[in-house]
């Protein structure tokens, strides 16, 4: 049977200020851990990269670390995109809204 807390979670939902509709997908602990220090780590890199400016550095070695940060997020990208899939499209489909096919199409279409 389907964890119903879950599926409250992940309902559609107004911003009361702004309008604007927002799901939520409820992450473990441990998963939204590794995932913010992943996006910290992409945050010091960037920090890098604006010091690398500051301090002139040469073009190459920056142009490396902007490569380094954009595979960085790409496969960060590529994790959320995995659990989207795994979640929120399984359990759309299983609801009957065959929809969240297209949605998951743009969305892929978006990371590359």
């Amino acid at each position: 049977m389907p964890d119903k807390s879950k599926e409250k979670d992940n309902l559609c939902t107004a911003c009361p200020d702004c309008g604007s509709h927002h799901k939520n997908t409820p992450r473990d602990e441990s998963s939204n851990r590794q995932l913010q220090n992943r996006l910290n780590r992409m945050i010091g890199q960037l920090n890098g990269i604006k010091k690398m400016l500051d301090d002139n550095r040469y073009c190459g070695d920056i142009l490396t670390q902007i490569a380094a940060v954009e595979s960085a997020l790409r496969s960060f990208g590529y994790i959320i995109l995995q659990d989207h899939m795994e979640t929120c499209v399984v359990e759309e489909i299983k609801n009957g809204n065959l929809q969240i096919v297209g949605e998951a199409v743009d969305l892929i279409k978006k990371l590359k």
